[in-house]
């Protein structure tokens, strides 16, 4: 009988009240694995009300506190991290060397937010005026929402709740319902390296958390990860509500090959971009703009390299494991079926592939089309699987148009050993995040994350400084320490002298 996932409040598990309970299942199997409680209005008031009781104490513990509680859940992540990627592979699939990766990067962010009493010092002027002085403060919202995807169930709610809690804020997450586990385990870690109950909360559910979130008067920023149609809906939403908001939504990822480009470089990453973890990162690339003639010769070799992977259970050792849900098997596979009907050429098909997997999982094999044209829906939409589309364009100029054109504005690269071009690329190109031979540029925790266009709702980018300033509010304060003898009344303006 499979088991039964409740929220974390207080430190402790919360049964809620919500009677209203979802499936969680393996995606290489297909079977169900746990029930998972969703949360009801009610549910959400009371982890709120929990997260916002325990802030004043959490406030005022000093940095020197909250930095070792920091230093303790990173030692505690380091020792059971291949815990935590087995939990990831067993409800998102991705094959474990890849969750491995996830809590890695991760963990970068917590690293990042152990400096937080240097990332939150403030300035001091003295004798800015005669005998008075000013200084600037940063301080902690309060209670901080995070709603985060099913593709990365350990990573991206690290993006955020490291430096919110080292800030000195408390923290409701929201995971996916489809892959809660993650969320769970960190809690736990969290209570033994030392966090005081209520300072991380974990609130499982589905629209109604996620309104609830938004919605809720003591919650004061909401920090996302998804679609660019949900993204948009949290943005507004949250913002209409007076929530400080940064909403991270979809891309379509464009990876530039220039007629120089080193070509087996250029195959190699953009099989490990395209198909990593099925396809299912916002980073991944979609799109591949070959230049001039050196599409024949790379489409071969993206091919080589495409057609001698495996797909299966993500335990087994393989390279790609299943897409999360049979829903987005079926639509993957769906827009296969409509590249091909559109007249692109299919190089490799993936949509009945040979698996090394028990049971009846979601899987898609790596996919690459050729010929597509920027009309049909494999190269317009955001697929969210393994398909790679080869865009041939005749010249730089035409591939930095297609990238510009785009809605989008997540991720891009180029591949080129001109480094004229490499950096007329990085100033031309509307994206926020760019590689240079390097196909999916994450930044690392002390950059910040995020893309332009449709792509981003909000000004504020994930960790990185941007991340400390998001989790914080400034203060000036302009004092006057006045010599005991003084004395007499002035109704003036005050005036600096």
């Amino acid at each position: 009988m499979a088991s039964t996932l409740h929220h974390w409040l207080n430190g402790a598990t919360y049964e809620g009240s919500g009677g209203r309970f979802s499936d969680v299942t393996n995606p290489a199997t297909g079977e169900v694995s746990a029930q998972l409680a969703l949360a009801s209005e009610d549910d959400v008031k009371a982890v709120v009300a929990g997260a916002a009781a325990a802030f004043p104490g959490w406030r005022d513990t000093s940095l020197a506190r909250r930095t070792q509680v920091l230093f303790a859940f990173r030692e505690l992540l380091n020792a059971r991290a291949d815990e935590l990627a087995a939990i990831i592979t067993s409800e998102h699939g991705k094959v474990l060397s890849d969750a491995r990766g996830e809590v890695a990067r991760g963990q970068e962010v917590v690293e990042f937010a152990c400096g937080i009493p240097h990332l939150i010092k403030g300035a001091f002027t003295e004798n800015a005026s005669t005998r008075v002085d000013v200084h600037s403060v940063r301080q902690p919202l309060g209670v901080v929402g995070i709603i985060s995807p099913f593709n990365f169930p350990a990573m991206v709610p690290m993006w955020f709740f490291p430096l919110a809690i080292a800030a000195g804020n408390t923290v409701v997450l929201k995971p996916s319902e489809k892959v809660p586990t993650a969320a769970l385990f960190m809690a736990q870690l969290w209570k033994e390296a030392g966090l005081p109950d209520g300072v991380f909360n974990v609130l499982n559910g589905d629209k109604v958390a996620v309104d609830g979130l938004l919605t809720h008067p003591d919650v004061q920023s909401i920090s996302f990860v998804g679609s660019t149609p949900i993204a948009r809906y949290v943005y507004e939403t949250g913002t209409t509500h007076g929530k400080r908001v940064q909403a991270l939504g979809g891309a379509k990822n464009h990876m530039l090959v220039l007629p120089d480009a080193d070509l087996d470089l250029a195959a190699d990453q953009a099989v490990n971009a395209g198909y990593g973890s099925a396809g299912e990162r916002c980073m991944a690339i979609s799109a591949v703009l070959a230049v001039g003639d050196i599409a024949d010769a790379l489409v071969q070799k993206i091919k080589e390299r495409t057609v001698g992977l495996r797909t299966g259970d993500g335990t087994r050792g393989c390279d790609m494991g299943p897409l999360v849900t049979s829903a987005s098997q079926e639509r993957v596979s769906g827009y296969i079926d409509a590249g091909e009907a559109a007249g692109a050429t299919v190089v490799v098909d993936g949509r009945d592939p040979e698996v090394d997997a028990d049971g009846n999982g979601f899987f898609v094999g790596p996919t690459l089309f050729d010929h597509v044209t920027t009309d049909m829906s494999i190269y317009t939409d955001e697929i969210f699987g393994p398909v790679l589309s080869v865009v041939r364009v005749d010249s730089y100029a035409e591939g930095v148009q297609l990238i510009n054109d785009n809605p989008y504005g997540n991720g891009t690269a180029i591949f080129t050993n001109d480094g004229g071009a490499a950096r007329q690329f990085q100033n031309e190109v509307k994206v926020g995040m760019i590689g240079i031979n390097v196909p999916v540029p994450v930044p690392m925790a002390y950059y910040s994350f995020g893309g332009w266009k449709n792509s981003l709702f909000g000004d504020t980018h994930a960790h990185g400084v941007e991340g400390v300033h998001f989790f914080t509010r400034g203060k000036v304060v302009t004092s006057r320490w006045l010599d005991p003898s003084h004395g007499g009344i002035n109704l003036g303006f005050p005036q600096n002298s």
